[in-house]
């Protein structure tokens, strides 16, 4: 089961899309695995030349004790030195931003994430989306009959 920002496909133009793994806490991944999980005003930065996830909403685990983690901590994303030197650069450009798209897990069972460096969208830009997407629906529905 995936968990899936669909906010950001809105707000921005994805240019590249890559697969980050995630430093989590049991209770974390027992919450994750219910799906309890929100993106709302999650985004990525860099610290230290390591990339980090602020904001993304993990609910606590319901029969989580003592151990259980805080919701909205900060989490770390695991990638290459190459592919977090690439993204660093990039994020200096203007305009450019690391956003969140999808927590999934692999078939080897950790928790993954698929972050993409977008380009924010201009207000005609998310209307021209909107007109491409009720065409294509449009086409679907003709092709059906």
């Amino acid at each position: 089961m995936a968990i899936s920002n669909k906010q950001a496909y809105h707000e921005y133009f994805i240019e590249q899309t890559y697969t980050a793994g995630l430093v989590l806490t049991g209770t974390e991944v027992k919450s994750l695995r219910a799906g309890k999980a929100s993106f709302n005003d999650a985004y990525c930065l860099f610290h230290k030349g390591e990339l980090y996830i602020k904001s993304l909403h993990i609910s606590e685990y319901k029969l989580g004790t003592i151990y259980n983690h805080l919701p909205t901590q900060e989490r770390k994303l695991l990638l290459t030195k190459k592919e977090l030197k690439k993204l660093e650069a990039k994020m200096k450009e203007k305009g450019y931003t690391i956003v969140p798209l999808k927590i999934f897990f692999a078939e080897s069972g950790y928790a993954k994430m698929e972050i993409g460096l977008g380009k924010g969208k201009k207000l005609h830009d998310k209307r021209e989306t909107l007109k491409q997407k009720d065409v294509d629906r449009e086409i679907k529905r003709y092709i059906k009959r």
